[in-house]
């Protein structure tokens, strides 16, 4: 793998480009021939910011999407192994979901575009949700006599549940592409739904059959730790 090193407001010495190459094993196991390793590396000359005064970004460049990390800490080396951390899970992710679109092009499965390839785009010089009643219109089926009673439907779908962990859901997640998921915590025995929320977090939402406050939800903080 190609690394280049930029350095501003610093000179970067040898020492830290020894432990960035004795680290590069770990990067180039999760991206293809080819890609390159941008290294930019920072100094901000403020006394009120002495605790995090080193900047380290990292940027994978190839084909396909670019894949970028960054983290700020005292000293370089401390920011270096940051940011690769950061770095890594997201190289990692991205290659599950490689793996799994290979893995239902190799089985047949169509992807959203192919599904969607024969439903019409939706008209511009109509509202849309008169075009989704229009749509429901054309799907309904005049109920018989003994069904006008009960002419309002509901359609359950019913899929198998292993009791998951918290981080495994968020795997799971990310493996199929999903914004959110559903799946039965391990630990609590709770249904619950992972989901994303913004800036690279997620947020998790439990029910709980035995509270007894019907309006205030429990609140904590987790940390995700990557399988």
């Amino acid at each position: 793998m190609q690394v280049n090193f930029t350095g501003r407001n610093i000179a970067i010495p040898a020492s830290f480009k020894e432990h960035v190459e004795g680290k590069l094993e770990k990067i180039e196991q999760l991206t293809d021939k080819g890609h390159r390793l941008e290294i930019k590396v920072s100094s901000e000359n403020s006394h009120r910011r002495a605790d995090t005064s080193m900047t380290v970004e990292l940027t994978v460049i190839g084909r396909g999407k670019v894949i970028r990390s960054e983290a700020q800490a005292g000293d370089k080396f401390a920011a270096f192994e940051i940011a690769l951390n950061k770095l890594t899970e997201r190289l990692r992710r991205t290659l599950d979901k490689k793996k799994s679109r290979a893995h239902a092009s190799h089985n047949g499965a169509a992807d959203v575009a192919a599904a969607m390839a024969s439903v019409p785009p939706a008209a511009t010089d109509r509202p849309l949700y008169e075009q989704v009643l229009d749509a429901e219109a054309a799907d309904d089926v005049p109920p018989t006599e003994d069904a006008a009673e009960s002419s309002i439907k509901i359609r359950r779908k019913v899929f198998p549940a292993k009791p998951l962990s918290v981080d495994a859901a968020v795997d799971a997640m990310e493996l199929v592409g999903h914004d959110f998921y559903l799946f039965v915590d391990a630990a609590t025995g709770q249904p619950s739904a992972v989901y994303r929320r913004r800036g690279w977090t997620y947020g998790v939402i439990s029910l709980d059959q035995n509270s007894t406050d019907q309006h205030e939800p429990v609140i904590e903080e987790l940390a995700y730790q990557a399988s």
